[in-house]
């Protein structure tokens, strides 16, 4: 069996955590294939001459022009770090952010990620028009409390450019022991000059969900990532509203960066009826497309739903507001969603070398393919231009702790009848 996931951009907890869930959660299929199944024969009408010629001029010219560390010897010394340098290279000529060979360190990493044991910051980070970019820091996590926020672009970690970095060594250099900091300088929408932000890494608790009443008559449920088990804990909330007597629901996605593909279908079964489309994947050529149905628990048709989305909504979030927006169960209220429309799988390459590989795209109800555009919402929420708050120091204090996607929803149901 395959486990079919729903990838979180990318990975930044301990640097970027991966939900295999995710990051653990994330639309990353773990492949049960054997590392050695598939065929190591030389491909048809390729000439691999150069690459050849191109190992043989470094063994007779090349000279090192660093001094190599004992413990990480370069490709001149360790051959084996070569091939593993052209693997990486051939994953990242596919201009595919999502897919990444892992060489034997980094893969160590990615399980230990992927097995909730790690330290870091807690973020989600993606390549988003060849700039780092934070998806969404997860509530409650070092990066959260930091200030770091979804839509913030990195342009430097601890004083060193991002310009050309990869999503695997910009996690290298974000991870790091409780206790240490790491250094962030960024661009953010809101303020005209770079900032930087420190924060102190730390073991993250990835967190999933949080009831609350912020009206009244308005039950919310905040689900902040689609592990395994976010489908129970998700019940238990629903019963919770249903102990409460409210009649109006609100979802927050926010800053929900995604995770299990199973978990967000069997959410979404409590408002869709059996058999309706929550999401299909589509894998080109390769094979026919899997289409994901709603299980028909269907048991919540006479609510108001309202679900919250920003551009920290990705993947998993994206498919679950998608499919309630498509079927007209629900209102989407805030900005635009991330826009994360694609699968991976992890592949074993050789015993300790890994490659997390695009497989799949996943098509909405509508057959709407979201990358990189996103989800617009039913009512669009508008921020203050930063001109202004940077002008207006009283506009500055007014908006300081307002939630206004959240006002914006209340607003909506109470004038629902």
């Amino acid at each position: 069996m395959k486990k079919r996931h729903i990838n979180y951009p990318v990975l930044a907890i301990a640097a970027v955590f991966i939900f295999l869930g995710g990051f653990l959660l994330g639309q990353i299929k773990a492949s049960a294939i054997a590392w050695n199944s598939y065929s190591q024969e030389e491909p048809e009408s390729v000439d691999l001459k150069p690459l050849w010629k191109v190992w043989h001029v470094i063994d007779n010219k090349f000279v090192a022009t660093k001094v190599a560390s004992s413990t990480e010897p370069s490709g001149f010394e360790d051959k084996q770090k070569r091939v593993w340098g052209m693997a990486q290279g051939l994953a990242a000529s596919l201009g595919d952010p999502y897919t990444i060979f892992l060489p034997p360190q980094e893969n160590k990493q990615f399980n230990e990620d992927i097995s909730g044991h790690f330290e870091g910051v807690g973020m989600e980070i993606a390549i988003r028009d060849g700039v780092l970019t934070v998806v969404s820091p997860l509530k409650g996590t070092p990066a959260f409390k930091a200030g770091l926020k979804a839509g913030d672009k990195i342009i430097k970690i601890n004083g060193e450019s991002t310009e050309g970095m990869g999503i695997q060594e910009s996690v290298n250099k974000i991870r790091g022991p409780k206790g240490t900091k790491v250094k962030f300088t960024i661009i953010r929408e809101s303020e005209l000059n770079p900032i930087e932000i420190e924060v102190t890494r730390d073991r993250i608790e990835i967190p999933v969900i949080e009831t609350s009443e912020p009206a009244d008559g308005i039950f919310m449920i905040e689900l902040m990532s689609f592990t395994e088990d976010s489908p129970k804990r998700f019940a238990n909330a629903l019963a919770e509203f249903v102990n409460s007597k409210d009649k109006k629901l609100i979802i927050d996605l926010r800053g929900n960066p995604g995770g299990y593909l199973d978990a967000a279908v069997d959410i979404a079964s409590w408002f869709l009826p059996k058999g309706a489309i929550v999401v299909s994947e589509d894998f080109g050529k390769k094979r026919s497309p899997l289409v994901h149905r709603s299980k028909g628990y269907n048991i919540f048709e006479d609510i108001e739903l309202v679900v919250l989305i920003d551009k920290g909504s990705a993947s998993a979030s994206e498919i679950l507001a998608g499919a309630l927006q498509a079927h007209k169960k629900a209102k989407l209220i805030g900005t635009n969603s991330f826009g994360k429309g694609s699968v991976q799988e992890l592949v074993p390459i050789s015993k300790d070398t890994s490659l997390k590989v695009t497989v799949a795209r996943f098509l909405l109800p509508d057959g709407n393919w979201i990358m990189e555009k996103g989800i617009k919402p039913d009512i669009e929420v508008e921020f203050p231009k930063k001109e202004e708050l940077i002008c207006n120091k009283e506009k500055q204090e007014e908006y300081k702790d307002r939630d206004l996607i959240l006002e914006r929803a209340i607003e909506y149901l109470k004038n629902k009848q």
